[in-house]
């Protein structure tokens, strides 16, 4: 039996992986390991929703398809009415499921990296290809390049994140409004907005327009500022024009119990997520501070739960692999176009960032 023939070529995507992993591999407990390298909440999920997991009433009962009690949360909290929302198993799903409806066998996406890789796997997945304009020096988007490219290639889909990642940086509203006015339909994936701003992102969100606009759909997750990130919970808003066929095209039983139950769980107590977004959010100020008297790094502005740094005089491949080696400490290492010797540092707890920052230090001479 043949596969389809573009798969044979497809590179894997290269995951993070877990503590049991990680441990097994170093021969040091979980508690030994400081992981900086995924951009997940350090502090992991909030009492009341372990509590409400453990007290699951159906986890023997298939999901509702609808996610009925977690999009009804999602409206709340959004402020977007439930009828333009549609729940993923992660963000990740809901890409894939876009790709899927949108793209024919040669068609194309748009997209700006250095940023999110699934967005070139997922087009290639699905037999399509990826046409890249890559950013300037400073991350921000070099918009006659991509005006050009939409005329020459006609991309169906335009995906950009805002926090970018692996930079932080934020697009600007200007830049966004004049991205809409193309003939596409542009998917902005805020998976690191509640980072950013002072109000959990609300007034930098895009999600509140998704309603008034036909080309405009916004994606978050509950991974990064909800520590959700083993539970697979994501979300999206949608076009109204869209939703039918996005009913029709998603799996049955996307989002499994448990995830639906922390997911409404975690969205029932956003008082407490928000006390725990803003000591992040301390602890990437402390943490900024500290990678700048690093001789050898270059830290970025960022506005997400991550810091990208440039590496200065030395081997960054070789850092990381030292501080995994001989510290347990795990970060992010980049070799590519635009992020030729970089590593990224997820944002984690005090003790975490004493302990990498002593590393550091150590490694300087």
């Amino acid at each position: 039996m043949k596969i389809r023939k573009h798969l044979e070529t497809l590179p894997p995507y290269t995951p993070i992986e877990p503590f049991e992993v990680l441990s097994a591999r170093l021969g040091r407990d979980p508690s030994q390991i400081v992981k900086l390298d995924a951009n997940e909440n350090p502090y992991g999920i909030l009492p009341s929703v372990r509590a409400a997991l453990a007290n699951m009433d159906f986890p023997h009962i298939y999901p509702d398809p609808e996610s009925r009690a977690l999009r009804g949360a999602l409206s709340h909290f959004t402020g977007v009415n439930e009828k333009y929302l549609l729940a993923g198993s992660g963000a990740d799903e809901l890409l894939d499921l876009l790709m899927r409806i949108f793209l024919e066998p040669g068609e194309c996406i748009l997209s700006c990296p250095p940023t999110f890789g699934m967005y070139p796997f997922d087009a290639e997945l699905n037999g399509a290809g990826c046409i890249e304009v890559p950013r300037k020096a400073d991350f921000t988007l070099d918009m006659p390049s991509i005006l050009k490219a939409v005329e020459e290639f006609k991309p169906k889909l335009l995906f950009i994140a805002s926090p970018n990642n692996p930079d932080g940086s934020l697009i600007q509203p200007a830049v966004l409004d004049e991205l809409l006015l193309l003939p596409l339909l542009v998917i902005l994936d805020e998976a690191y907005i509640e980072f950013a701003g002072e109000d959990l992102g609300v007034s930098i969100s895009r999600i509140r327009e998704v309603p008034m606009r036909e080309n405009l759909i916004v994606l978050r997750t509950f991974s990064k500022w909800a520590g959700l990130a083993g539970l697979r919970v994501g979300y999206g808003a949608f076009p109204e024009w869209l939703m039918p066929i996005l009913w029709k095209s998603k799996q049955p039983y996307n989002i499994n119990v448990a995830a639906s139950v922390a997911g409404t769980a975690s969205l029932a107590n956003v008082g407490e997520l928000v006390e725990l977004v803003e000591k992040i959010k301390r602890e990437r100020t402390r943490l900024v501070s500290a990678l700048q008297e690093i001789k050898y790094l270059k830290p970025y502005p960022t506005q997400s739960n991550f810091i990208l740094c440039q590496v200065n005089g030395r081997d960054a491949a070789e850092l990381k692999s030292r501080l995994a080696e001989e510290y347990g400490v795990f970060i992010r290492y980049f070799n590519k176009p635009g992020l030729r010797d970089h590593i990224r540092i997820s944002v984690g707890r005090p003790q975490d960032t004493d302990i990498l920052i002593k590393a550091m230090k150590d490694l300087s001479g």
